[in-house]
Order: structure tokens, then C-alpha cells, then sequence
């Protein structure tokens, strides 16, 4: 992968980046996507924030090789800690690591935010995290998708600020309310495989000297939340 020929799950994220933007990309790595996106004219400005030196190092040079320093900076920093009030940032990727460090890095660059921006989301793991997360602080998911890049299957959520933190139902949480609407090949490939994963542990469970009848009860309740999801699906995908 480079900046001319972005990942299937990078593309997929630099899809929900609006026209005209300016964005911030957090975790930016070697600065693929927003060298991509500039050298296609979609984005007008981007701060590629990156928090450990290597990183950072990568994506300097990568925007001084593209001749594209006037359009992008690099800044090291701790998530969007680096943005300043006069870059008037309106849309924020996060892609590429856990839910729960997302929404740590949202956490923590509060302050940073002006409830304006666009947050493109892309967590590999703890979904269901990050979706309780974006709920309890007021952000309204408007977009998702599932897909399988490489082996692996990501999932994307876009989200915007509304006025006040609101409730998600257990399904919408843990699946995705437009997952759920709209599944895919992808879709029941994830959670055919979480439900073979919960099912080796309540067999290890079961056979446990002290049963944890809390995490057993939860597991099992996840196993009928899973089978009824991917009934729904099958209906559905035929």
C-alpha cells in the first residue's frame, strides 16, 4: 500500500471523507490518506497527527516527497491534542486501532473539539465500545459499513454531534443499527465466527471447577442475541 494505491479498508474510509474538507487524521502513520485525498483535490487542508516519533518521521517525509507541505502538516501528539482552534478542522479520522482507544483519544481531546466535526471512524476491534461511547457524548451515527480487506473484517462508523447523549438498544450497539438494516457477506462472516469463539468458552466454562455464573449468563445471552441476528440476515441476504 501507498498513497496512489490505498488498502480496501483505507479507500473505504477515505469514501466518507466529504469534498472540500479539512481534515485531521489521527493516527496518520505514513499519511496515506491524506496525501490520497489531497492529490485528488478532495480535501482543501489536513493536520496528520501522529503520538510516537517513527510515525511521525513517515509521514514528514511522505509529504515532502508529494510536494504537499503547503496542504499538509504533520504534528506529533497525542490525538487530537495537536489540532488548534485556526485550522478549523471539520472532519476527524480515527482508523486502524481498538474502539476503546478511540474513544480514549476522543476523551482526552475534549477540549480540542468543537462538536462541528465529522468523525470518521474506523475501530479493528471493540465496536460495541465505541458506539456506547459516541451515544452517552451526543454523537449520532449516520453512516456505517462492514467489509473484509485482507483477511480481516473492519467496520466504519460516521458520526455527527446532536444536542443531547441518547440511549442505543443492546441490538444497535452491539451490531450497528445500519449493519443490522443492511447486512452483508461480512457481516455474517464476523459474527459466525464470534459465535463459534463465545461457544469454545462456554464449553470451557461448563467445565470449570468455579463456573462464572455472571460471564456464562452474558455469554449466553450473546449467543441468543447472535443467533437471532444472523437468522435475520439469511432472510434477508436470500
Amino acid at each position: 500500500m501507498d498513497a496512489d494505491h490505498l488498502s480496501k479498508r483505507l479507500a473505504a474510509v477515505a469514501a466518507y471523507v466529504p469534498a472540500n474538507s479539512r481534515m485531521a487524521d489521527i493516527g496518520s502513520d505514513h499519511a496515506y490518506l491524506p496525501v490520497y485525498l489531497a492529490k485528488r483535490q478532495r480535501i482543501s487542508y489536513a493536520v496528520a497527527g501522529e503520538v510516537v516519533d517513527g510515525p511521525f518521521e513517515n509521514a514528514k517525509a511522505e509529504i515532502a516527497n508529494q510536494n504537499l507541505t503547503e496542504c499538509i502538516d504533520a504534528r506529533l501528539g497525542d490525538g487530537v491534542t495537536v489540532l488548534k482552534p485556526d485550522d478549523n478542522i471539520d472532519t476527524i479520522v480515527i482508523a486502524g486501532m481498538g474502539g476503546t482507544l478511540i474513544s480514549d483519544i476522543l476523551e482526552r481531546g475534549w477540549q480540542q473539539l468543537t462538536g462541528n466535526e465529522l468523525l470518521v471512524l474506523q475501530p479493528n476491534v471493540g465496536e460495541y465500545h465505541l458506539r456506547k461511547w459516541l451515544a452517552t457524548h451526543a454523537y449520532q451515527i449516520t453512516a456505517e459499513q462492514i467489509l473484509k480487506d485482507d483477511g480481516h473484517i473492519y467496520e466504519i462508523m460516521v458520526a455527527h454531534k446532536v444536542k443531547e447523549p441518547f440511549s442505543l438498544s443492546e441490538l444497535d450497539a452491539r451490531f450497528g443499527h445500519f449493519l443490522l438494516a443492511n447486512p452483508n457477506d461480512a457481516f455474517v462472516e464476523k459474527w459466525q465466527h464470534e459465535q463459534q469463539r463465545n461457544a469454545h468458552v462456554l464449553t470451557a466454562l461448563n467445565h470449570a471447577a468455579n463456573v462464572p455464573v455472571a460471564k456464562q449468563q452474558e455469554l449466553q445471552r450473546e449467543q441468543q442475541l447472535i443467533e437471532e441476528v444472523l437468522q435475520d440476515a439469511s432472510t434477508n441476504l436470500n
